[in-house]
């Protein structure tokens, strides 16, 4: 059985593959993650597209060890 994610692992993971990110929020219990993430990648892009790009670093686990994850996704001018 897999280990249980932490919100620093989450963190770290989506900094890793959105250079310039900043993770301001990620809390959770091992299976169920909250993270508030501001990038000037964001600029110009949907909603749904931001999404996507953050639900793409952790594909294939989510729905499984990666239970739920609540994404809020900024540009540095709409965190203000």
């Amino acid at each position: 059985m897999a280990e249980d994610a932490t919100p620093e692992e989450i963190a770290q993971r989506i900094v890793a593959a959105i250079p310039n990110s900043t993770v301001t929020e990620s809390h959770g219990d091992g299976h169920h993650f909250r993270v508030t993430v501001v990038s000037d990648a964001f600029e110009g892009v949907s909603r749904i597209d931001r999404h996507r790009l953050i639900n793409e670093v952790f594909a294939g686990e989510l729905g499984g060890r990666i239970h739920a994850l609540s994404i809020s996704c900024l540009t540095p001018e709409e965190s203000k």
